[in-house]
């Protein structure tokens, strides 16, 4: 027995194994995942930090708070589902499955009336090229000065949407490449688009 003893040999091995695995690790580490220390990223993060540490950020977040907690009200008042019945953050997920729609219609249909959203899955969904939701947020909205009363006229637009996208697909069937053409030179679609500009038209947008 030589205990915990190595021979000259055993040494040279074992340091050699350690130091193939320290120079693995290490180049794991530097420079595969964490690089070189990017000057304009902590300058970003160290304002980002300044300006959330202000009370004018913190009645900011409070407010996209209230209009998603309204935007959501909205919608259920409206006989919409909301997944979860509402939301606490700044986030809700609209699921469309009673509409016997997908979210990628409502989602063109929206951007050709101007208003941006997100198609995403919701609950029972299996395919996220074809989910049944929305993903609705307000911290955009809230940006642009909106507060809980104009969360309403948001869901009225919202809830228009839905309804020409129904019209839509019942003349053109489910398919997506079918529907998407019968998006142009929609009147209902434009008349949505202008009082949707014409609302909006009230608020500014940062930085410009």
């Amino acid at each position: 027995m030589r205990g915990s003893f190595f021979t000259e040999k055993e040494k040279i091995t074992k340091n050699r194994k350690d130091y193939d695995l320290n120079q693995s690790v290490n180049f794991a580490v530097f420079p595969s995942l964490q690089g070189g220390p990017h000057e304009n990223q902590i300058a970003a993060i160290a304002v980002a930090f300044k300006e959330a540490n202000t009370p004018e950020f913190k009645a900011y977040a409070k407010q996209v708070i209230a209009n998603a907690q309204a935007l959501a009200k909205a919608l259920i008042d409206m006989g919409h589902d909301i997944q979860t019945g509402g939301t606490d953050n700044h986030l809700m997920l609209w699921s469309l499955r009673k509409h016997d729609l997908t979210g990628s219609k409502v989602e063109k249909t929206c951007e050709k009336a101007g208003i941006t959203v997100n198609k995403n899955m919701v609950i029972g969904d299996t395919s996220a090229l074809a989910p049944s939701g929305i993903r609705l947020g307000t911290p955009a909205l809230t940006s642009r000065g909106f507060t809980e009363a104009d969360m309403v006229q948001v869901a009225q637009f919202l809830d228009e949407a839905v309804k020409i996208t129904i019209q839509i697909q019942s003349k053109t069937g489910k398919k997506l490449e079918d529907f998407v053409p019968a998006l142009n030179n929609n009147p209902e679609i434009q008349s949505l688009k202008e009082r949707v500009e014409n609302y909006s038209k009230k608020f500014p947008m940062p930085g410009l």
